[in-house]
């Protein structure tokens, strides 16, 4: 294979270097999806330490019915169905991303000889050769 570093990608099709960069591009959103999700992890977590709290000062005030709600039918029930947000984090890890990561790399030594970001690359090879 072309591995000229002045011709990045210069041995494939168009066709090809499209398919490489949709498949790099589709993981990369879904890495970005992983990153929303840890954030609604985290973000749940800040709210249920803050709901755990309330429970305490709910308690102290005198309203023990509506802290027992918190303590046993809030605090413990997760996200949804018996859920907790950690769960939702390492079902899409260990699932759809794992998936679609293992697919990529296939993709990359298939295609491209294991090659990244080939089409990249290429811009910029055609961004800096207009400069001079």
């Amino acid at each position: 294979m072309d591995r000229d570093p002045d011709r990045p990608g210069g041995d494939l099709s168009e066709s090809e270097i499209e398919a490489l960069h949709e498949v790099e591009l589709g993981l990369e959103w879904l890495h970005r999806a992983h990153g929303s999700l840890v954030e609604f992890h985290h973000a749940t977590g800040h709210a249920m330490d803050h709901l755990a709290d309330a429970e305490a000062t709910l308690r102290a005030s005198g309203y023990d019915k509506l802290a027992d709600r918190l303590r046993e039918e809030l605090l413990p029930t997760g996200v949804f169905d018996q859920t907790w947000s950690y769960d939702v984090v390492e079902t899409f890890q260990d699932g759809c991303l794992a998936d679609v990561t293992a697919f990529e790399s296939d993709v990359r030594e298939t295609v491209s000889d294991g090659r990244r970001h080939v089409a990249e690359r290429r811009q910029e090879r055609e961004w800096k050769g207009r400069r001079d």
